[in-house]
């Protein structure tokens, strides 16, 4: 990459290579500088936490909840990843240039939380397959805010940016997994009292509730020329 890719930013908006900032550490306590951000990232660290109530979780609640074979999950993922393509791929732009990135941020949050919901409660399986295409619409959430997070910072920070989503995405998939599958093996524990497989998505829904407040927060009060 380095003797390959050029440099795409003009050299008069570059600035002095610094050591401080070329670690994971330093790349999150510069952006965090960055005041305007902070909800925003906070709001991106928690849906990605609860992304894995689903990541982590799908095919043991269904083959819990549902008695679902190995077919029959992989058929599901097959429409998640279907489901996933078309909006990132042929609605996304169309939603942003119609609504505007603020409020296709929260459409996105909205569906997420929609989606979450509708996974913890659901009864019947064939449901499942209808809940998927409002939560693959949670995918409106990380592309519109970090449209609007570059926005918000000079050009010569962009890579540090980039750099520092990164940090927080490892970060949560270091937790994500052990959390929401640690809370599905308690509460399908045949000796607990309470059985609840959907406990992990209503975890995930009160953290992405969190991180919905914080990007409101931000958005409401600090984002400025922004579309929507």
């Amino acid at each position: 990459g380095y003797f390959m890719i050029p440099e795409s930013l003009p050299e008069e908006s570059r600035r002095p290579f610094d050591w401080k900032r070329a670690n994971p550490v330093g790349t999150l306590g510069n952006i965090f500088k960055y005041k305007v951000l902070i909800g925003l990232i906070l709001c991106l660290f928690l849906v990605y936490v609860a992304a894995f109530s689903v990541q982590g979780n799908w095919s043991f609640y269904t083959a819990e909840k549902f008695d679902w074979s190995p077919s029959d999950i992989g058929f599901s993922l097959t429409l998640v990843g279907i489901m996933v393509a078309l909006v990132q791929g042929v609605f996304l732009g169309r939603i942003v240039k119609r609504i505007g990135e603020v409020r296709s941020v929260y459409a996105g949050l909205f569906f997420n939380l929609v989606g979450l919901f509708s996974f913890a409660v659901v009864s019947e399986a064939w449901m499942v397959y209808f809940i998927i295409i409002p939560y693959a619409f949670s995918g409106l959430t990380g592309p519109s805010m970090q449209s609007i997070m570059t926005a918000q910072i000079p050009k010569n920070a962009q890579g540090e940016l980039q750099g520092g989503l990164t940090n927080v995405l490892m970060i949560t998939a270091i937790i994500g997994p052990p959390l929401m599958t640690g809370i599905f093996t308690y509460y399908t524990n045949p000796e607990n009292e309470i059985y609840f497989p959907g406990a992990p998505f209503i975890l995930a829904c009160m953290l992405a509730l969190i991180g919905s407040g914080f990007a409101y927060r931000s958005l409401s009060k600090h984002i400025k020329e922004v579309g929507g």
